[in-house]
């Protein structure tokens, strides 16, 4: 007796306790009856496939979280707007900026060889026959002072040119001193030797040659002893205080430049430093193979750390063109028939828009139309979101005419049933690579149309089927058809990456009123 008294004790202290817990915990968690649905996920969608869809969270066939899609609030949207949640917006990283008028400031980069500044490059040449009986520098390379002994000859002509100036000094015919100095003068002998025997009387049997310019020895191709005529060249002198760079821009980039562009030149091996010099000359022909302009520029070189051969880089300075309506260049998506932004009105909405382009440089690029000043634009996961507003936008995608697109609405194409899902009147199926769109063997989920017989499908069924594009441009099975004797020998390989499924049992849990054709995360 006191036992079962004791256990009706703690049964009505038990009831108590649970009854004052329910007190307290009921109006922290249990739905009001104004509470509503709304702000609740209709469902979940791959970000890269909008056909891939699941009734809660887990992630895509490429390993991608699904993206929560959320009823709309009744109001109407422009055609190929998406509205994407704000927690959404930030896991994508979505960054923008805006259409604003600027200057084309526009910076080419190439690279650049330098070479002897060939305005003051001297070659050497005798103008006698002889012998060269002395060579004073020996090595190409090395540095000569203007007026520094270059070698000496022994030529009979020059012997006989001075021995007709003493003739004409001992005779005091002016005449023919002065043609004997114009005839001296014009074999390349020095005034100053030309005056000593003038003032001497007597005739040397060694001419020497004397550098016309400070600069560096180049070509040297004679050695003491040489016979050497007109036309040999003995040596060049080059002047490395200013050098040319020879360079190359794309055809595309011959219009932007002009000569007194200001151009810097670097060298990796010398970091920091810099050489500041501009466009001399742009060559009048393009190279036919390269398609290439090529430049000549010139840089002065008081240090003489440029070289000849040296190979750096260098960046253009252009002139600053007109002003443009311009957008950074990552922004832009470029295909193949058309080019596109996308555009956010700042909520959460997004679009894709065609644009015409102009301009480019380095950071920005010339919107001729389709934005206006002022309008931002998405420079960041805008292919994803692209993807998204491009499914229901108001341009076509890949550049197909309408004609082209009717005509591939429908393809008929063997497949194998995997699975089905008869609360969606959906099955799960492996087809055969589609040509007409592209596509390779894989796996998908599709609905099955009405006027097709669900109850004859099964799991493991080979069948033709015709796969058509709905107008909400989902994948739909419209009729099916048992295939030939000897048609379904070659077996289907079900794909391992392009498997637009993951759990079968996920389908049953799905309501197929809720599978409207939204997109990630739509409002």
């Amino acid at each position: 007796m006191n036992r079962l008294f004791s256990s009706l004790l703690l049964l009505a202290a038990g009831a108590a306790i649970g009854a004052i817990a329910h007190s307290i915990l009921t109006p922290a968690f249990a739905p009001s009856p104004n509470d509503s649905a709304e702000g609740q996920p209709l469902y979940w969608v791959a970000p890269m496939d909008a056909n891939f869809r699941r009734d809660k969270p887990g992630k895509s066939p490429m390993g991608m979280d699904l993206v929560p899609v959320y009823e709309t609030n009744g109001e109407t949207e422009e055609k190929g707007t998406v509205t994407i949640a704000p927690e959404v917006v930030n896991n994508l990283g979505v960054r923008t900026a805006y259409a604003e008028y600027r200057y084309l400031e526009n910076k080419i980069t190439t690279v650049g060889t330098v070479e002897f500044d060939q305005d003051k490059l001297v070659h050497i040449h005798p103008r006698v026959e002889g012998w060269l009986d002395k060579l004073y520098v020996k090595a190409s390379g090395e540095t000569v002072k203007k007026g520094q002994a270059l070698y000496a000859v022994y030529s009979p002509a020059l012997v006989n040119a001075q021995e007709e100036l003493v003739l004409a000094l001992k005779r005091d015919n002016k005449r023919l001193i002065n043609a004997s100095k114009a005839r001296l003068a014009a074999m390349l002998v020095p005034a100053a030797t030309i005056e000593q025997v003038m003032k001497t009387h007597k005739v040397l049997q060694n001419i020497t040659i004397y550098a016309m310019q400070d600069g560096v020895i180049d070509n040297l191709a004679v050695r003491e002893g040489f016979f050497v005529k007109p036309g040999t060249t003995i040596m060049s002198i080059a002047n490395l205080e200013q050098v040319w760079v020879n360079t190359q821009v794309f055809e595309q980039q011959a219009a932007a430049v002009n000569v007194g562009d200001v151009v810097s030149f670097t060298l990796d091996y010398l970091p920091g430093k810099e050489w500041r010099g501009m466009v001399e000359y742009i060559y009048p022909v393009l190279e036919k193979t390269t398609r290439t302009l090529q430049l000549r520029l010139r840089f002065d070189n008081p240090d003489l750390q440029l070289k000849p051969n040296m190979f750096g880089n260098v960046v253009i300075d252009t002139q600053a063109d007109a002003t443009g309506l311009m957008v950074p260049k990552e922004s832009v998506i470029r295909t193949g028939h058309n080019n596109r932004v996308v555009m956010t009105s700042g909520q959460g909405q997004f679009k894709s828009v065609a644009v015409d382009l102009g301009r480019v440089n380095a950071g920005f690029i010339e919107i001729l139309a389709g934005l206006e000043e002022g309008d931002e634009i998405v420079t960041s996961a805008q292919f994803l979101i692209d993807s998204e507003s491009s499914v229901n936008s108001d341009f076509i995608r890949m550049g197909q005419d309408s004609e082209q697109e009717e005509q591939q609405s429908s393809v008929w194409v063997e497949a194998v049933i995997e699975s089905l899902m008869p609360e969606q009147r959906m099955v799960q199926a492996t087809h055969q690579a589609i040509a007409e769109w592209q596509w390779p063997v894989m796996t998908m989920d599709f609905v099955v149309a009405s006027e097709v017989d669900y109850a004859s499908l099964e799991a493991g069924q080979k069948l033709n089927v015709e796969i058509s594009v709905t107008e909400d441009n989902r994948y739909m099975i419209s009729a099916i058809k048992a295939l030939a004797r000897g048609e379904g020998e070659s077996t289907i390989k079900k794909p391992s990456n392009m498997n637009h499924s993951d759990n079968e049992q996920d389908h049953s849990k799905m309501d197929h009123s809720q599978m409207n054709h939204d997109h990630m995360g739509v409002h």
